[in-house]
């Protein structure tokens, strides 16, 4: 068990140690991430600082240097998704990390596959150039982002997202950590 997950069950985590973690609320990710903290610390391991990317170092991450609509290109045919991407058209589940191609900083599966929680509450963009910028202080949802495998390919975009209320479960909605 991961800490902060026993009241989640097997079934509902995903299906291996390949797998990304899904079925996870935004507030299960917050548990996680304080079992976690306070492992790191308790065993020596540094400071505990591990937490969900913002929205911004979310995009940051999936588009590694592009700014092309997807990570691989524009790709306005979606011939290459396949190749990237677990989505609508090659998957009717969660599949195993790592099985498509990878961006330019070596990140799987940041397309497709499963939505991925972002620390930030969902708010309109402003129209000022910012640098790092943070979503809202408060809201009713956090954003999410990537596209998951029974999404169309244009929601697998590198700017796609979408806002989910944070104690909501789904078998399509996992996370990343960040540090």
């Amino acid at each position: 068990n991961w800490p902060g997950t026993t009241n989640i069950p097997d079934e509902e985590r995903g299906l291996g140690n390949h797998y990304p973690m899904y079925f996870v609320s935004w507030s299960d990710t917050q548990n996680y991430l304080a079992a976690l903290n306070a492992h790191i610390v308790a065993t020596g391991q540094g400071a505990g600082t591990m937490r969900l990317p913002t929205e911004a170092e979310w995009e940051y991450a999936v588009r590694a240097g592009t700014d092309t609509r997807f990570y691989w290109g524009d790709d306005p045919t979606y011939t290459q998704i396949g190749n990237h991407a677990w989505y609508k058209n090659n998957a009717s589940s969660a599949r195993e990390v790592g099985l498509k191609l990878p961006n330019n900083f070596g990140l799987y599966d940041m397309s497709g596959n499963v939505y991925e929680w972002c620390q930030d509450w969902f708010g309109d963009y402003t129209e000022d150039s910012l640098i790092d910028p943070m979503g809202p202080e408060s809201g009713t949802r956090h954003v999410i982002r990537g596209g998951y495998w029974d999404d169309e390919a244009r929601r697998c975009r590198s700017a796609y997202r979408y806002p989910w209320s944070p104690g909501i479960r789904t078998h399509f909605l996992g996370f990343r950590v960040a540090r």
